[in-house]
């Protein structure tokens, strides 16, 4: 028996790369999902190919998770196609990279509205749906949420940041039901911060193993909470 058939899910950043890998996943085991993207158009055309993807219906939203009341429209248009919403997936993100000698205090605050707040305010929106549904949230965040680097002031803060509410806000939702998990991957095949995946990323995690794994902790025994999950790829490039 299939427990995930018919349960719907709103994925943040689901039009490309480790978003989209959840989003093909999900719908494979005959989920609903809605995914958002700050355009419009990106949305629109990985809804055109991720209805082909699986026996789940998909929907596209446009929405910022910088802006509360984004995140707000994102959720109510989601219960409004499905009519209700079991698992939340913070996948949002985006990198400045450079030394804090040179790094901008609008690069700065891009990385932590995106990474962190972003996230904070994706849950606050969708917070009283999964309790109603006694749901799962789950947030994307990176090895570089433990592993600080040159270079990484403005993503590591995001990172360390993200895993550490993640893991605070399991322990205030488990008393309503409700399931947070973190998964802290490495090195993705993904286009983040302007990379063209090529061939030559066959060594690294594909945005499909993410999705597996999501679909894995979802299917998972109620009783059972993997709460963080780092995940490498099993080789050095």
């Amino acid at each position: 028996m299939n427990t995930l058939q018919g349960k719907t899910a709103l994925i943040t950043g689901g039009s490309k790369g480790i978003g989209y890998g959840i989003a093909e996943s999900l719908l494979r085991e005959g989920m609903n999902v809605a995914i958002t993207s700050r355009s419009a158009e990106a949305a629109e055309e990985a809804v055109s190919r991720l209805a082909q993807a699986g026996a789940g219906k998909v929907i596209g939203i446009t929405a910022d998770v910088r802006d509360f009341g984004a995140q707000q429209a994102a959720v109510a248009a989601t219960l409004n196609a499905f009519g209700s919403l079991d698992v939340l997936v913070a996948n949002a993100g985006l990198g400045h990279f450079a030394p804090v000698t040179s790094l901008t205090p609008e690069q700065w605050h891009e990385t932590i509205d995106t990474n962190l707040t972003g996230v904070f305010y994706s849950l606050k929106a969708a917070l009283d749906a999964l309790v109603q549904s006694q749901g799962y949230f789950i947030s994307i965040a990176s090895l570089a949420g433990t592993n600080f680097f040159a270079a990484g002031s403005a993503y590591n803060a995001s990172k360390f940041g993200l895993v550490g509410f993640t893991q605070a806000v399991m322990l205030d939702l488990r008393e309503q039901g409700v399931k947070c998990s973190t998964i802290m991957p490495g090195s993705v095949a993904t286009h983040f911060n302007n990379h063209t995946p090529n061939p030559a990323d066959s060594w690294k995690i594909q945005p499909e193993d993410i999705g597996q794994m999501v679909a894995d902790l979802l299917k998972m025994n109620p009783r059972t909470l993997p709460s963080k999950i780092e995940v490498r790829p099993s080789k050095p490039g």
